[in-house]
């Protein structure tokens, strides 16, 4: 393996304890519109905020994800536009809905850095090793500022940078790949830090050195499904993350 000089990481469950708020607001947004879209043949069945959530949307821009569950349940929406508001009859009405409900959530719960975040970005710093936090994303910059993390990263590509990019979403590793040229560094040189299995698929499209699935939740099929996507090796936290590329690159 290269010497490793820099980590790109994702933002929402590897940096930010933010994917519980995520999954919730895309079940408000999805079961409120399970009614309408059954007169259209769609299933009642409720989102399950585990498992169609880590399968189908964590890790992908809104529209994307959006996309992902109706395709897999079988509706058939028209696309609309980026500005239909929330509603259940476009795809990107249906993204909206959950934008709406993801910023709701966020005036009532604070979103704070797992516990192991800053002492595994100082112990990087500390080795030289450049870090940069990826996020599909477009409050991942004020949360990051919030919880105190900004400077501890030396580069941040959000949903903003995304959209004014055209950078395409995971598992395309476009977001990966527009981040490791901001820490001036190429793909083999860095590692990839990623809770979502989109995310892992795209660290290793990107051919990225070393590609890392953060698994927190230790769900048991967790570590395996990270293996099958494309992770080299699975962490609990960003503490075994830092100490493996200490180790790989000085």
């Amino acid at each position: 393996m290269s010497a490793l000089g820099a980590v790109v990481l994702d933002t929402d469950g590897v940096l930010l304890d933010s994917a519980a708020l995520h999954a919730g607001a895309w079940k408000t947004a999805f079961d409120g519109c399970l009614d309408s879209w059954a007169s259209d043949g769609g299933s009642r069945q409720p989102f399950d905020a585990h498992r169609e959530y880590l399968d189908l949307v964590d890790g992908k821009a809104r529209h994307d994800g959006a996309l992902a569950f109706l395709h897999a349940r079988g509706i058939a929406l028209p696309t609309g536009t980026p500005d239909d508001p929330p509603g259940c009859g476009t795809v990107w009405a249906v993204a909206a809905r959950k934008e709406q409900a993801f910023t709701e959530a966020l005036r009532t719960r604070p979103v704070t850095p797992f516990e192991d975040v800053r002492p595994a970005l100082i112990r990087l710093r500390e080795r030289n090793i450049r870090c940069a936090a990826v996020s599909a994303s477009r409050h991942a910059r004020p949360l990051l500022q919030a919880a105190g993390l900004v400077d501890l990263l030396d580069a941040l590509v959000d949903g903003t940078d995304a959209a004014r990019l055209a950078l395409a979403g995971k598992p395309d590793p476009a977001l990966f790949l527009e981040a490791a040229d901001r820490l001036g560094t190429t793909p083999a040189h860095a590692a990839v830090a990623e809770d979502a299995l989109a995310g892992v698929e795209a660290g290793r499209r990107g051919c990225f050195g070393l590609v890392v699935g953060i698994s927190r939740t230790r769900a048991p099929d967790a570590d395996a499904q990270l293996r099958a996507h494309g992770a080299d090796v699975v962490f609990p936290d960003l503490g075994a993350l830092a100490a493996r590329v200490c180790g790989a690159g000085r």
